[in-house]
């Protein structure tokens, strides 16, 4: 472990650390939109599911073209506009004060992050010894739900779902982060450049076609818009759920501690879930995740009481953890070199699943009313499952995969 430690590259080591506090401050404001939404401007849980899910949808598009063009114009510059942009939109978040303004920063938000997000995992690819890239995964998973423990807590002593503070304070965090990330590619010349003559060669349309004849890739890929279908209820639907429901009083207090919940099962559970399913193939994790994740979401809706809700989100969080540790390894193992970064923007396509999770959300709790919470939470859990055919399909074309790559 220590000589796998000594070998990340301090801009990986940058990148883990910036994404802490990104993180944290993310999770002060933007996991409570949608009740912010509700409490400060009246909004109906559709309006606000649709301001949640524009970010995403825009994300589906955006991330495949944020990792390709990182192929072809360097990492390095599309870090810097994507995260200055990002301190900028959250600035943006704390002056709207209208739905459309909302839906259209959300948006920048979902362009900031589709990005970001395939850009820094491209980097640390790039930079990690083959070795090592399961620890800088999951140390970048890690740091995610460490951010997370901490950022939902200080929104709900900022009074987030009702004041815009916790906006600000995030846009100064994404900020300095930046800067941060300036310093260190002058330490570090030649760092973050394009990838190679053959990425520069390859249309955008070339790379989509690349990329949807392998199988493989379009098997999990599918597979995992569903899986994160199920994930993305939990920052919505619930939300809106338990903000609504009669059944429970200061929803918004419950639901950061969940969050919080959320991450530290996160931290508790994630180092050991890796350790045993890295025995079996890859898919096998995000099978099982799967299974746990639309379990939970059942649970949800069957027992409406606090302690169920805490043994649901704990289900719930340990198939997060199966389903998300290892898809970067199993991106990089499929992508070529040269097309890397264009095979983690590629799967960017899994945010479809969060751009229907609040929509399919709020529809229901529209249609049906937080009374029903049984009829809801079981058709989205159903949902969710639609990804296991796709991921056995995966699963079954992986060997002739790892073997043309052999």
């Amino acid at each position: 472990m220590n000589s796998h430690l000594r070998q990340i590259h301090p801009l990986s080591w940058t990148i883990i650390i910036g994404t802490i506090f990104g993180r944290m401050a993310t999770s002060m404001s933007i996991p409570f939109l949608s009740i912010y939404l509700i409490n400060r401007l009246g909004s109906s849980p559709t309006q606000a599911g649709t301001v949640v899910a524009v970010s995403s949808l825009i994300g589906v598009f955006a991330s495949f073209y944020g990792g390709y063009i990182s192929d072809v114009i360097g990492r390095k510059k599309v870090l810097f506009i994507s995260i200055f942009g990002w301190a900028v939109v959250f600035v943006g978040f704390a002056l709207a004060n209208q739905i459309w303004m909302f839906f259209v920063i959300n948006a920048l938000n979902g362009l900031c992050r589709a990005m970001f997000e395939p850009t820094s995992r491209a980097l640390l690819a790039d930079i990690t010894p083959q070795e090592s890239k399961l620890l800088v995964f999951n140390l970048r998973y890690a740091a995610i739900n460490l951010g997370v423990v901490v950022g939902p807590i200080l929104g709900l002593q900022m009074g987030n779902s009702n004041s815009g503070f916790a906006f600000y304070i995030a846009g100064l965090v994404y900020f300095c982060y930046g800067i941060v990330l300036v310093f260190q590619f002058l330490l570090h010349k030649g760092m973050g450049g394009a990838t190679g003559q053959s990425a520069d060669r390859l249309s955008l349309k070339g790379a989509l076609r690349v990329t949807g004849r392998d199988r493989t890739f379009v098997y999990v890929l599918i597979g995992m818009i569903f899986c994160v279908l199920g994930y993305g209820h939990f920052g919505s639907t619930l939300a809106q759920y338990l903000e609504l429901s009669p059944s429970f009083t200061d929803g918004a207090k419950w639901f950061g501690y969940m969050l919080s919940l959320n991450a530290i099962v996160v931290l508790a559970v994630q180092f050991p879930l890796v350790r045993f399913s890295s025995r079996f193939s890859p898919i096998v994790p995000l099978i099982a995740g799967n299974l746990c994740v639309a379990c939970s979401l059942l649970i949800f809706g069957l027992f409406p009481y606090i302690w169920t809700m805490v043994l649901g989100v704990v289900l719930f969080t340990i198939g997060e953890v199966l389903m998300f540790t290892m898809t970067d390894v199993l991106v990089d193992r499929i992508a070529p070199n040269e097309l890397r970064g264009t095979y983690f923007g590629m799967f960017g396509f899994n945010n479809l699943g969060n751009v229907m999770a609040p929509l399919l959300g709020g529809f229901l709790l529209d249609a049906l009313g937080v009374n029903r919470p049984l009829l809801i939470f079981g058709i989205i859990a159903l949902t969710t499952a639609f990804g296991l055919p796709f991921l056995l399909l995966a699963r079954r074309h992986l060997p002739e995969e790892q073997a043309r790559a052999e």
